[in-house]
């Protein structure tokens, strides 16, 4: 099992980096978890979109899903060669999202019709089957079992934990302190969660710390760490974070970084 970073800048793209994207992959599986701006860019310098097996959406802020229209438009290219030959396009590929979903994808499609080509604007209708989920729900992606967790951020957002029989991740996308991310965290191989802010926040914008997320691991016996979402690519801020998780979590800790690959066993 792998993960490979595309993205991890909190926020919008910033230095050359993508907002939120991370690609899973197990055997034959390839699970991408959240699409921000850039990564549709950094995905096609790993592997094409027919390629995802599914994509899930933690929660709807830009920077964690605005480039699933072009990925679907790159999908959707698929389809009309299909039919320049007289056939189907590929099956549509599983797009999770929250609940009430389905409408902000609508919507966004409707920003941006292409009138003369109007198989472009059906990424929602052909290259994606819209799936809306709910905290608690579970469901098989490939080889892996995906379970949403219900955290704590400004909008509804649930966390992803993945599980294959070559190991298990968890994210968090983007949340505040709660106690599920305990259950989130429980016993996972790697355990990806975001590191926004440099200490504690009392207020309720929904974002950890380094030493948030290290807690979490921590108590939920995680067994790697990997920090991301951060605000700064600043070498100093960097090192900062990754001493304040040391501090709390005895397991290997590493920094998030556009194209970094994670391997994972159990």
């Amino acid at each position: 099992m792998r993960l490979t970073v595309l993205g991890c800048r909190a926020g919008m793209p910033a230095d050359g980096q993508p907002s939120s994207g991370y690609l899973i992959s197990a055997s034959s599986t390839n699970l991408l978890l959240d699409c921000g701006p850039g990564v549709a860019t950094a995905l096609s310098a790993v592997a094409h979109p027919r390629e995802l097996t599914a994509v899930v959406i933690s929660h709807f802020h830009l920077d964690h899903c605005y480039d699933v229209l072009p990925i679907g438009r790159m999908l959707l290219a698929d389809h009309i060669r299909a039919a320049g030959r007289g056939g189907t396009g590929p099956s549509a590929i599983p797009l999770y999202v929250p609940g009430g979903g389905r409408g902000v994808l609508d919507r966004l499609a409707a920003l941006f019709p292409v009138g003369v080509l109007p198989t472009m604007s059906m990424a929602f209708e052909l290259a994606f089957d819209v799936r809306e989920y709910r905290a608690g729900d579970a469901f098989a992606v490939g080889e892996c079992r995906v379970t949403m967790h219900g955290l704590e951020h400004a909008v509804p957002n649930c966390g992803s934990r993945v599980e294959s029989p070559s190991g298990s991740i968890a994210y968090t996308g983007d949340t505040g302190v709660t106690d599920e991310l305990r259950h989130l965290a429980r016993d996972v191989d790697l355990f990806l969660a975001e590191a926004t802010l440099a200490e504690f926040d009392h207020g309720s914008r929904g974002h950890l710390s380094a030493a948030d997320a290290a807690r979490a691991a921590a108590a939920g016996g995680a067994r790697r760490l990997v920090l991301t979402h951060f605000t700064s690519t600043a070498p100093e801020w960097l090192r900062a974070r990754r001493a304040d998780a040391e501090r709390i979590f005895a397991g290997p800790i590493d920094l998030a970084a556009p194209g970094s690959r994670h391997e994972v066993r159990p």
